[in-house]
């Protein structure tokens, strides 16, 4: 049977590459994918993922999303991606172009037409906030929200507090936490250590010789380079493909658990932290004195802690052949 999923990406290096493991899963239909400012500009992000679906021969919309966060200033990462995102290798511009729908709009419009359906997240969470904000009703028709951001109980790549996606626009995020929507969330920190490609898996890539094969190892080059260099990290690090495959293959999540998670808005020191409540202390009784009265702070979000990392990459092998 068929599944169904929307994208919304601020489409990078590793965006497009769980954008191509989407668009070439044997039993997945991407309805749908919408872009926002987080990596790249809107505009850079829609072109990226257009330019991906076409190197899939995959004919899905796209639809340009939010332009800025909804109350801060945007900031991009082409310091680690380079300036248009795909690792500066002179890709030739697309040539569909994008629909003329807002992207919240698609976002609303694809999930009310398709009860069931999976939204995958792979940047900031300005749409989806502003769709939730906007038509409620959609979130009980979404069957799971598998989020790549935050990083559970361990270290940032932006902030020694935060993930990247979470900071840039931290006010949405606790929205989209808060909504109700079927959250999964799965940190960057989940791409670190041995789920890196190491040099020989890199290598196994490019001999596969195929033209999606270097492209992933091609857009990835200025990634690759600033994983080692700046997080200390083995290899190519792809904390999206990491979220897709676990979208794809659920029981690539080898170890998860539900937990009342909250973001940090307010401290510029812990600004887009994801607050994992692993233990339950928010609801314990033996905490009043340190609460004041509880509040009621169930479990929200589905927290993935472990991968098996030899399937992610089987995984991610089998759609690039």
């Amino acid at each position: 049977m068929t599944r169904k999923f929307i994208i919304d990406t601020d489409t990078a290096s590793d965006d497009a590459v769980a954008l191509v493991m989407a668009l070439r899963w044997p039993d997945v239909q991407v309805e749908a994918i919408t872009t926002v400012s987080g990596n790249v500009p809107v505009e850079q992000s829609t072109i990226n993922a257009l330019y991906t679906t076409e190197l899939c021969g995959a004919d899905v919309p796209v639809y340009p999303g939010a332009a800025r966060p909804l109350t801060r200033e945007p900031v991009h990462a082409q310091f680690f991606h380079g300036k248009d995102g795909l690792g500066d290798q002179g890709y030739p511009p697309p040539r569909r172009q994008p629909e003329a729908t807002h992207g919240v709009d698609a976002l609303i419009d694809v999930i009310k037409a398709n009860p069931g359906i999976v939204l995958v997240t792979l940047g900031p969470l300005t749409n989806v906030a502003l769709a939730v904000a906007r038509a409620p009703e959609i979130i009980h028709n979404v069957s799971r929200c598998v989020v790549m951001g935050g990083a559970a109980c361990t270290v940032g790549n932006i902030t020694p507090a935060a993930e990247y996606n979470i900071w840039v626009d931290p006010e949405a995020a606790r929205r989209v936490f808060h909504s109700g929507l079927p959250i999964e969330m799965v940190g960057w920190e989940l791409c670190r250590g041995e789920a890196n490609l190491n040099m020989d898996e890199i290598a196994y890539i490019r001999n596969l010789d195929t033209p999606l094969a270097h492209f992933t190892v091609d857009c990835n080059q200025q990634a690759i380079k600033a994983n080692q260099e700046w997080l200390g990290d083995p290899g190519m690090a792809l904390p999206d493909p990491v979220a897709m495959a676990i979208a794809l293959d659920p029981t690539i999540c080898a170890r998860k658990s539900s937990h009342y998670v909250d973001i940090e808005t307010n401290s510029e020191l812990t600004r887009g932290m994801t607050v994992v409540d692993e233990l339950g202390v928010a609801n314990d009784e033996r905490n009043r004195l340190l609460w004041g009265p509880l509040v009621s702070k169930a479990p929200n979000v589905t927290v993935c802690w472990e991968i098996d990392t030899q399937r992610w990459k089987e995984a991610l092998y089998s759609t690039l052949k």
